[in-house]
């Protein structure tokens, strides 16, 4: 291999400046011609330009490879240009921007590029054809590449004559922040040098490396390029290997001859990937869509899971990609809350994540868990997701002590639970209602019902495993349900609806958003009681009517906002997008509640939308109104795959099944939807208890168990 700055040892397709190209840049730097002498003059009489602000990158046509927290972001035509969100990440950071392929001096002409599975890509392309050859293309290019930063090329001549090929790959990173490269504020590419066979960027103590096999012919390290020259008999295929690391450079000496240790800032070498779990976990059915959408799902979800790097056992699952590659509280929560028929090892893990997280200091924050603020849409001040996260975890947890969580590990996270728990209660000291952001932010209707579903279940599970407190968590979800039913419900004389938040000098907002489905949700697994709900009888079965109605259900998928509002749009997060939580509490709402045509309908849209989005439901998507042929259109700023939509998927499955455990009460309830939307289905693999388990349902809408749940009572 030979390595030089210079561009004069190629005989082909080199990085040397054409002669034209030569010329014009001499001609430039000479000042001459009339556009020369034009600008000049222009230049004379205004200021200098305004710089471009920066803007925010998308992704939402990208093929996103996952397997967090590597990722690789491609564009269908598998070039990496450095443009955009492209490239291959690490821990937040770009490995590589720029990984541009040119055979004969010119990029191959794109036919194919697809998803495998959740962590690979395959990119088809062909050499461009030569007048005179005819137009059938001859040398065919397979690019496989991986979420982990490797990739294999094949070159390939399927024509009858030999070629010689010049091959080129041009390299390059910037080493910028993924948080940056979300907004456009990156800079320039960095200057490789040769490393072992390959290149590498250096920048703010860490080094990006390439390793290629075989070898490159030339490499010219300060322009990031690399070529081969092959000769290609007919049939005969070549493949070039990519591999990517991100480290951290060894220090310099120590004194006495060793090597200083490293800093033990998080070096990306250091970053684990868990193994793949729910190895066993299968759904089929008369609807073929069914066995693909819970494959595509599982697969995503495996994808997002990630290991606490302080404790590697703990699992928990990354919010979403490209944007929100790490732990979020509430939206972690909430996808291991949705996965627990696949087992309680994912919720275990992230309690267990986020109790070490749990402000344990005495004053107002004991108990709770941290979180960021975040838009509530245009008529609400922003909310707090650390409020959400502590109502959550003692819900998920007595969940999961439902589903066969062991004693010992519900034990050890019971202290945590209990700290949320008492957080609630101070924080209603004041007033009846839960403050978000506390003390002093608006009382919403969501998180009063994330409340009392936390003060219900959470009472029942101090009960049973002999905490204090249930007692006064069920008087305050009394009272509390007493004053919310009149209070928190408008009469305008022709429909009654919720509010959507009170503010705390009493004034009310009316508008109807999907954020009301948390009201269905009573949290108790094991199948809700009569009278355990936030509304009356009445009030819910209006507020089904509501969700169900053509205002809200856009028929692929429940709306963020009632599309009559003033300020509804249906690209905005919470004003009108289709969000795939929402849908997906509301689908198992609406089927509690003895809605089951209902629910069926909602779960038959979102599961159509998963088909249009190729199996990958995103996070939120858009769906305009009144149009005759709406279809969903993909939301830019989404995450695809993201934690809650690929378990909402999981979930809406499984809810076919309508499986509610009560292992400490020694049963499992089966009651399907009927009749069945899908036709007859069937999951197995599914666990409980420890054990493996498996439900059937016909398409009349009977369900049967098999497996560990027999040792269960069974419970209609």
């Amino acid at each position: 291999m030979s390595t030089t700055s210079q561009s004069t040892s190629s005989k082909s397709s080199s990085p040397e400046p054409s002669r034209q190209d030569t010329m014009a840049r001499g001609h430039s730097e000479q000042g001459g011609g009339l556009a020369a002498a034009t600008a000049r003059e222009r230049g004379r009489s205004r200021s200098a330009p305004i710089p471009r602000a920066a803007e925010h990158q998308y992704a939402h046509t990208a093929l996103i490879c996952v397997a967090a927290p590597h990722l690789a972001v491609s564009s269908e035509h598998g070039q990496l240009t450095g443009s955009g969100m492209e490239g291959i990440y690490c821990a937040g950071r770009r490995v590589v921007s720029r990984c541009q392929l040119l055979i004969g001096g010119l990029e191959p002409v794109p036919l194919q590029g697809r998803m495998i599975n959740a962590a690979q890509a395959r990119f088809i392309s062909s050499a461009r054809t030569i007048v005179g050859h005819g137009p059938d293309p001859e040398i065919v290019v397979e690019r496989l590449r991986s979420a982990d930063g490797g990739e294999r090329i094949s070159v390939r001549n399927a024509g009858g004559r030999p070629v010689r090929l010049p091959v080129e790959l041009r390299m390059g990173t910037d080493l910028a922040e993924l948080s940056a490269i979300a907004v456009g504020k990156t800079g320039p590419e960095l200057t490789a040098s040769v490393h072992g066979s390959g290149l590498s960027w250096t920048a703010e103590g860490l080094r990006a490396s390439v390793a290629v096999e075989p070898q490159p012919d030339t490499v010219w390290a300060g322009l990031g390029l690399m070529k081969w020259d092959w000769e290609l008999e007919p049939g005969a295929n070549r493949t070039i290997v990519l591999s990517t690391e991100l480290a951290q450079p060894p220090t310099d000496t120590a004194p006495g001859g060793k090597r200083a240790g490293r800093s033990r800032a998080p070096d990306p070498r250091e970053v684990r990937r868990p193994p793949r779990v729910w190895h066993g976990a299968r759904a089929g059915g008369e609807d073929r869509r069914v066995a693909a959408l819970f494959r595509a799902a599982l697969d995503d979800a495996n994808a997002l899971l990630m290991v606490d790097e302080t404790v590697p056992s703990d699992l928990h699952m990354a919010a979403g990609v490209p944007w929100r590659c790490a732990l979020a509280p509430a939206d972690s929560l909430r996808a291991a809350r949705m996965l627990l028929p696949l087992g309680t090892r994912l919720a275990a893990g992230t309690l267990r994540t986020l109790a070490r997280s749990q402000h344990t200091e005495p004053g107002r924050d004991f108990g709770r868990l941290p979180g960021s603020l975040r838009d509530a849409g245009p008529y609400a001040p922003p909310s707090c997701t650390g409020t959400e996260a502590t109502l959550l975890f003692p819900t998920v947890l007595a969940e999961a002590w439902r589903w066969g969580l062991p004693e010992s590990e519900t034990e050890q996270l019971l202290p945590a639970a209990e700290r949320c728990l008492q957080w609630l209660l101070r924080t209603a000291e004041d007033d009846i209602y839960v403050a978000d952001p506390a003390p002093d932010g608006p009382f919403r209707c969501e998180v009063q019902a994330g409340a009392h579903r936390a003060a219900l279940i959470g009472a029942e599970l101090l009960d049973a495993c002999g905490g204090d407190g249930g007692g006064e968590l069920r008087d305050w979800a009394a009272t509390m349900r007493g004053r919310f039913q009149k209070e928190f419900w408008h009469e305008d004389g022709r429909v009654g609806r919720p509010l959507a938040l009170i503010t705390p000098s009493g004034a009310a907002k009316t508008y109807l958003g999907c954020a009301a489905v948390e009201l269905l949700d009573t949290g108790l697994a094991g199948g809700g009681r009569p009278g355990d709900g936030l509304l009356t009888t009445p009030q819910t079965e209006q507020l089904c009517r509501l969700l169900s109605g053509p205002h809200l259900d856009s028929g692929w998928g429940l709306r963020s906002l009632d599309d009559r509002e003033e300020r509804h749009n249906p690209f905005g997060h919470r004003s009108g997008a289709v969000r795939a939580q929402e849908s997906v509490t509301a689908v198992a709402g609406l089927a509690a509640a003895g809605h089951e045509q209902e629910a069926a309908s909602l779960l038959r849209g979102v599961l159509d939308a998963a088909g249009v989005f190729g199996l990958r439901l995103p996070e939120m998507y858009a769906v305009e109104p009144g149009a005759a042929t709406r279809v969903p259109l993909p939301h830019p700023a989404a995450c695809r795959p993201a934690a809650v939509a690929a378990a909402g998927v999981i979930q809406l499955l499984i809810t076919l099944a309508g499986v509610r455990p009560d292992v400490p009460g020694g049963a499992v309830c089966v009651r399907p939807l009927a009749p069945a939307p899908l036709g007859a289905v069937e999951f197995t693999g599914l666990r409980i208890a420890g054990g493996p388990f498996s439900v059937r349902v016909s398409s009349d809408g009977t369900g049967s168990v098999g497996g560990a749940a027999r040792a269960l009572r069974p419970v209609g």
